[in-house]
């Protein structure tokens, strides 16, 4: 299993002007179009059809690219803002488009933040939402903190520290996402 590579999407969880979370998703794709093991690409929530007074798996017809994105992904990496201690309405009712689709799946939660926590908050309140869903999430998060002050105003990390807990993250992500697979299609 080791040729083949695994298809880890990343969803960009705000819709937000002026995000910044755009700039760590950005980098991610960078870091991961890098990594040996894994392929992916970079859904924005922006795209999704989204009526404001429906939600839920009834509106996936309406949003063939997101559902085909989960069924083909073998994992997924959410990059989530925290706004207010919690997630973006927005990235919940794009997650709740779908409930089986999930299952048996790695996630990798990426929490960013303005402040000095890097998301914790939002990570913490997301693991309980994406553990409905059915997928599984690592035991390693990453935490982007004072994101305003990590990137210059092309987008360029200034802290290399963070490449180092990015690649760390990476690994557990394909470890775990790998395990996941070889269970769907062997048990």
């Amino acid at each position: 299993m080791s040729d083949i590579k695994l298809f880890i999407p990343i969803i960009l969880g705000t819709d937000r002007e002026g995000r910044q979370s755009e700039k760590v998703a950005k980098y991610l794709l960078q870091k991961i179009n890098d990594h040996p093991e894994i392929k992916t690409t970079l859904f924005d929530v922006r795209t999704v059809l989204m009526p404001m007074n429906d939600y839920g798996e009834d509106l996936k017809d309406e949003n063939p690219s997101y559902e085909d994105l989960i069924v083909r992904s073998d994992g997924i990496i959410i990059v989530a803002p925290e706004y207010n201690h919690g997630y973006p309405g927005v990235l919940k009712s794009t997650l709740d488009l779908l409930l089986k689709e999930y299952n048996h799946k790695s996630v990798g939660l990426v929490g960013v933040s303005s402040g000095p926590f890097g998301g914790a908050r939002v990570i913490e309140q997301l693991v309980n939402v994406v553990r409905r869903l059915g997928l599984i999430v690592p035991r390693d998060d990453l935490h982007f903190p004072n994101v305003q002050d990590l990137f210059d105003d092309n987008g360029n990390l200034l802290d290399d520290s963070f490449n180092e807990r990015t690649d760390k993250f990476l690994d557990e992500i394909v470890w775990m996402t790998k395990t996941l697979k070889w269970g769907r299609e062997n048990l």
